[in-house]
């Protein structure tokens, strides 16, 4: 363990914490040292394997004679079958730390990384249109489920990020969803050769899988599926430009950003089992012709959201300690991301200012929104309330706590458009008032501050110091009938339900929550 120092709220505090580890690995083959890799410490033989078998020195398991590791001097000695070329022209790619990657002879390399392309060190776009009748991929339909239920499971392997972040990490699933492999590393273009080189060792044919990757996607990350024969890429972030162009001639499916629900198509989207024409949750990256409906082209499935709410900032409460959990719960994997990820998604395309309120803002750094902490710490809720409300630039915020994956978008509407910046606004269930659900006003922010002071922690507590306006039950279900808007996730069994009813049924309320409520 090591000791570092976190910058919170004005003071450094130490702590004990683990530092991703970085591992340089000389690699000689037949004789020749060709490259040093520069990898995580872990399972360094599958690193070596697909490294060289995605360069095209290797494509079976019988091409090796040896292969051998010595973690304490960092060197791997390996034999393969025939001889490399006299000469290896490295070429510098864009993976963390520098990856590394060889023009090779056509002759050596079959399509998509054969040398003499557009670029140097990258496949011709002819030689990787050839990749199909190379490899005999499958031209299957993929559902999107599947893609969000690998990159949840992604998530959820992910420790080493968790921990102390710096680490990528990929796996490979089959087109229902389910985990083949998985790979961490330091670097975003280690983790596939780990996976192919993993493949490789135990017969595991990537022809027509499903690649998904916390990195960017590259041009040399597409060539490398191109290679494997990969049917669909997908990502949490983006991709290039070059990658979009090698993917469409490699006939390869790439998605970006997959979160909370919703992903970005860039190429091959007919290799998706959805229509077009329910594509809420879907953005195609693709340039449509125009038609005459507005400038909006016909068929597309790219809908324009909502205009966001003036005057109202949405205040989203990660605090708690999530006891009955027994782990944070907004950072708990949901539909292709964390939960709070796609709460927070939600609150972007409703309200101009999104506020997090976390006495942990280091925990949340992925997520593009300003923190802000307790000016009362330990005070629960109400302090959560205070803080968004004191730091908004709004005269308003609307408050909903991490775990509330049923945020009703018209109900949030309604409520806000009707916020009183003097009082609060709040809605009422079967079950009573909801006051985290809530619009709240400037106005509150004495009263909020006298009930603190006086040691009272419950919401509620407050109200006799101020204006507040109820929405009764039967208005609100004219909304949301069943009132899942205000229901949260406390224990692991609401998550797990929460999980398996997603699963069983297309239509749950849940099913809506990143989405666009028109």
């Amino acid at each position: 363990m090591n000791t570092i120092h976190t910058y919170t709220n004005g003071r450094l505090e130490e702590k004990q914490t683990a530092i991703v580890r970085e591992f340089p690995l000389v690699l000689h083959v037949n004789g020749r040292e060709i490259a040093t890799l520069i990898a995580s410490p872990h399972d360094l033989r599958f690193l070596v394997a697909g490294f060289l078998r995605l360069q095209g020195f290797v494509e079976s398991v019988s091409d090796f004679h040896m292969l051998s590791v010595c973690d304490d001097f960092g060197i791997a000695n390996v034999r393969i079958r025939g001889e490399l070329p006299e000469r290896l022209k490295p070429v510098l790619t864009s993976g963390c730390g520098t990856g590394v990657t060889f023009t090779l002879s056509p002759a050596r390399i079959p399509p998509p990384l054969a040398g003499g392309g557009e670029g140097e060190g990258e496949a011709s776009m002819e030689e990787i249109g050839g990749r199909e009748s190379s490899v005999g991929v499958e031209r299957c339909s993929i559902a999107p489920d599947a893609i969000f239920r690998l990159m949840e499971e992604l998530a959820r392997r992910a420790d080493n990020y968790k921990s102390h972040g710096g680490i990528h990490s990929a796996a490979v699933g089959d087109g229902e969803g389910n985990l083949l492999l998985f790979a961490e590393d330091i670097g975003r273009h280690n983790t596939l050769d780990r996976i192919a080189g993993e493949a490789l060792f135990r017969g595991i044919d990537l022809a027509g899988k499903i690649l998904v990757t916390s990195g960017r996607i590259s041009t040399e990350l597409a060539a490398k599926c191109a290679r494997l024969g990969i049917a669909v890429v997908a990502s949490r972030t983006s991709a290039t430009d070059m990658a979009v162009k090698m993917c469409e001639k490699a006939d390869i499916c790439l998605v970006g950003y997959v979160r909370g629900g919703r992903f970005t198509v860039y190429a091959h989207r007919e290799r998706l089992a959805v229509e077009e024409t329910v594509g809420a949750n879907l953005v195609f990256a693709q340039t449509a012709q125009t038609a005459q409906n507005g400038g909006r082209s016909q068929g597309s499935p790219l809908r324009q959201p909502p205009h966001r709410i003036p005057g109202v900032t949405g205040v989203i409460l990660a605090g708690g300690e999530s006891s009955r959990m027994g782990s944070n719960k907004a950072l708990l994997p949901y539909r292709g991301g964390r939960f709070i990820e796609a709460i927070h998604r939600q609150f972007s395309e409703l309200f101009d200012e999104v506020i997090l309120v976390t006495n942990n803002p280091e925990q949340y750094d992925f997520l593009p929104c300003r923190k802000v902490g307790d000016i009362y710490p330990g005070m629960g809720a109400l302090a959560g309330i205070h803080a968004g409300l004191h730091h908004a630039a709004n005269q308003a915020v609307f408050v909903a706590a991490c775990d509330m994956p049923y945020l009703n978008s018209n109900l949030v509407r309604h409520l806000a458009a009707r916020a009183d910046p003097g009082g609060v606004l709040i809605p009422e269930s079967p079950q009573g008032l909801e006051p985290l659900h809530a619009v709240y006003g400037k106005g509150c922010l004495a009263a909020i501050e006298a009930t603190l002071l006086s040691g009272e922690r419950r919401i509620v507590s407050f109200f006799a110091r101020t204006n507040v306006n109820r929405v009764n039950a039967g208005e609100v279900a004219l909304f949301d009938p069943g009132f899942d808007t205000f229901r949260n996730i406390n224990t692991p069994a609401d998550y797990y339900r929460l999980r398996e009813g997603e699963r069983g049924d297309d239509q749950h309320p849940a099913a809506d929550l990143a989405g666009v409520a028109g």
